[in-house]
């Protein structure tokens, strides 16, 4: 059964006090609903959190090589051994703010799972590509460029994290409908890629300004199991409502 997931982005938010308040705040009071439950916090917190929280942290970038002269990187291996599991790879601010392409992330990828990291890969439609109609093409290729060279063992550990770059941070939101239909499409690319048992192990989940007003309707579709939250991760009663939307 597909795991069903909901996981905060923190960006680059809080302060330390501020970032302790809200993983507490969240760990005294998730529901029991069989939902696993992630942090994506900012490096300076990882280690922090990682010795004192009871939700699963995860990093928000990593760097594919082990060690180097890549000053201000932090490697897939630190992360991996400050107990660290979990790295989203591919979100969209990584792509569009500091130009990170499809072979980059095909890289970073093959070093998460190298070091037993569980990667969120995040795809993804722009504005435009929808208004040309061009959005299963591009997230098609977004998955065949970076994800599609893996067997299928190694595909089953990847979580994807739909993100249309349109609705994120703009208060706008795929429609349920629209969501669904995306996640329908990826999981029938990876199933003639691979099989429809690899397909159906996959967790597809929706980031695209998912809040407590609509995570219900969303989580409700069939081919949506779960979101990545941006701005509503850093309100603790925000997040846990979208939780317990479940």
């Amino acid at each position: 059964m597909r795991k069903k997931i909901v996981a905060g982005n923190w960006k680059m938010h809080l302060n330390k006090k501020e970032a302790i308040n809200l993983n507490e705040a969240v760990s005294n009071n998730i529901p029991q609903n069989n939902v696993e439950v992630y942090q994506f916090v900012p490096s300076v917190y990882l280690d922090m959190l990682q010795e004192r929280s009871t939700i699963k942290i995860g990093a928000q970038n990593g760097y594919p090589e082990d060690a180097g002269a890549f000053t201000g990187e932090v490697s897939m291996l630190q992360i991996k051994n400050i107990g660290i599991q979990s790295i989203l790879i591919g979100h969209s601010e990584r792509r569009h703010k500091f130009g990170e392409d499809e072979q980059f992330l095909k890289e970073k990828l093959d070093a998460a799972l190298y070091h037993q990291l569980e990667p969120f890969f995040c795809c993804g439609e722009t504005l435009q590509d929808r208004e040309q109609k061009n959005h299963f093409e591009t997230v098609h290729e977004q998955l065949h460029a970076s994800c599609f060279h893996l067997g299928a063992e190694a595909m089953r550990s990847v979580i994807i994290a739909y993100e249309p770059v349109w609705a994120i941070g703009t208060g706008e939101t795929a429609t349920p409908e629209q969501a669904n239909e995306m996640h329908e499409f990826i999981r029938s690319v990876i199933a003639k890629r691979y099989d429809q048992t690899t397909a159906d192990a996959i967790s597809v989940i929706y980031g695209g300004s998912c809040k407590p007003e609509n995570a219900s309707s969303l989580f409700q579709q069939q081919h949506i199991d779960g979101g990545l939250i941006g701005g509503a991760s850093l309100k603790s009663k925000d997040f846990l409502e979208i939780i317990q939307s479940f």
